[in-house]
């Protein structure tokens, strides 16, 4: 229990904090003036379009969920018919594959920022074509492990394994789709960059957002949590 209430106090202090600087908590009746507040260096700052602000909601509902996934699965090992699976070798090639999609789409970003539509293109196709290998990838790996006898009932290990897995693979498509329109639109000879901007945007924070969550589920899976697990209880109890 313990352990899922550090999770959402965690998730918690990541939006208040982001809604502290978006001033949302603001109060508008007391402004004057213009909604955009000029910043020291004598610049405007502009407000976030809705639909960011849409995905950072979404991003916050989405961690809440896998928050308390990771913390089941915590409490679920201390059973006595926990036996932990071996991580196939190929998960560090899927690891590395979408590490570099997110950074493919940071390079997007950059692009699409400075309206280098030759560079934007080569970019977006770099991502995308990561993040499809990094899907082909995991349902490989799904495969090694069925063939090896991990199947999905054996014992909780393998169900939370599967389960983890295959929801952050569907958030991982659902981005794809997302991606795949916006790479399309690139291609267009009447498109601007700047019409681009924010859909580039968007798939780059998106990226980001999921990698961290694979590197957290992996991170699980090796092992390599437990002892942040025992400091977290040491610290709460």
């Amino acid at each position: 229990m313990n352990v899922i209430l550090l999770f959402l106090a965690a998730i918690a202090a990541i939006i208040i904090w982001w809604l502290a600087g978006q001033r949302l908590t603001s109060k508008p009746w007391l402004e004057t003036g213009s909604v955009q507040l000029p910043e020291h260096n004598g610049t405007e700052r502009r407000q976030l379009p809705p639909v960011k602000i849409g995905l950072f909601v979404f991003l916050g509902v989405v961690g809440a969920v896998f928050s308390l996934a990771v913390s089941a699965y915590f409490m679920r090992m201390a059973s006595g018919d926990w036996w932990a699976m071996p991580v196939p070798r190929l998960l560090w090639v899927n690891t590395a594959a979408l590490a570099l999609s997110s950074a493919a789409l940071q390079w997007a970003r950059r692009e699409a920022g400075h309206g280098r539509m030759e560079s934007l293109r080569p970019a977006l196709v770099t991502g995308l074509a990561l993040a499809v290998f990094f899907l082909v990838g995991q349902i490989q790996a799904w495969r090694e492990l069925t063939a090896a006898g991990y199947v999905l009932a054996d014992n909780p290990s393998n169900s939370f394994f599967y389960m983890l897995t295959g929801l952050h693979g569907l958030h991982i498509l659902g981005g794809l789709a997302v991606l795949t329109h916006t790479t399309v639109r690139a291609f267009s000879t009447d498109v601007a960059p700047d019409r681009l901007r924010l859909s580039v945007d968007l798939s780059a924070i998106y990226s980001h957002f999921m990698l961290a969550v694979w590197l957290l589920l992996f991170a699980l899976f090796a092992g390599w949590a437990n002892d942040f697990v025992d400091l977290c209880r040491t610290l709460l109890s």
